[in-house]
């Protein structure tokens, strides 16, 4: 990940709250890790997964829990953010099959390559293209060929009635967790402005572009929506 700077600072006390925040999002996140484990099940026993942008470790201690041998590399730029990842990984016993990297991926040192990466709800902080492209062909270069890209992002085609409708959706949803009203104002002036919701078709382009066969949408949650892609022989 390049230093890509979000309008968003994730201090001590929003990291801390941040998963009691969007507690009420649970059954969506669960459905959408669900999909991922299944996408991944044909991996190796000893698979090495590198989560990219792993906030508080959510996908990693799924992940671990459904696959007792896998070997997980946690990278995040939030201090805040992976000691709440490192203590849920000690808590839950898979601490010693993690590595954690305060940083970004460009500053992660070369290792093995990597059979999966995840990336969620990260790359659409990439306001120009060609940065979110050298992003995903970072996370390219990380993996074995025929390795698998976990993508998901906010993503529709802004300019149509159809994002109108779907976004008001998104706001109640909002509403129904609880966000304040003052953060719901934030995220509606950001996308498209700190948050780059592009078309379907276009994100789509940009992972081919990057190293990768045509990515498959395996999910869709109003406006999130998440592929799988393999990285190109």
């Amino acid at each position: 990940m390049q230093n890509q700077k979000s309008s968003i600072v994730f201090d001590q006390e929003r990291a801390s709250s941040y998963d009691k925040r969007f507690a009420k999002f649970a059954p969506l996140r669960d459905a959408l890790h669900l999909l991922i484990s299944l996408v991944l099940s044909e991996l190796p026993a000893d698979a090495r997964i590198l989560c990219v942008g792993a906030g508080t470790g959510l996908e990693l201690i799924d992940l671990a829990k459904t696959f007792p041998q896998w070997q997980f590399t946690a990278v995040e730029p939030a201090a805040p953010m992976l000691d709440i990842c490192r203590q849920r990984a000690e808590e839950n016993g898979i601490a010693s099959r993690c590595t954690f990297h305060e940083g970004y991926l460009d500053s992660l040192p070369a290792s093995e390559s990597f059979d999966a990466a995840t990336c969620l709800l990260v790359s659409h902080f990439f306001m120009d293209r060609d940065r979110r492209r050298n992003f995903f062909n970072q996370i390219a270069s990380r993996l074995c060929p025929n390795g698998y890209l976990i993508s998901a992002d906010l993503v529709y085609d802004m300019s149509t009635s159809a994002y109108e409708s779907l976004f008001e959706v998104w706001i109640r949803m909002l509403k129904y967790s609880e966000v304040p009203a003052e953060e719901i104002e934030k995220f509606r002036a950001s996308y498209g402005q700190d948050v780059a919701v592009l078309p379907p078709l276009e994100v789509e382009s940009i992972i081919v572009s990057s190293g990768f066969d045509s990515p498959v949408l395996f999910f869709q949650s109003l406006l999130i929506h998440a592929w799988y892609a393999q990285r190109s022989l």
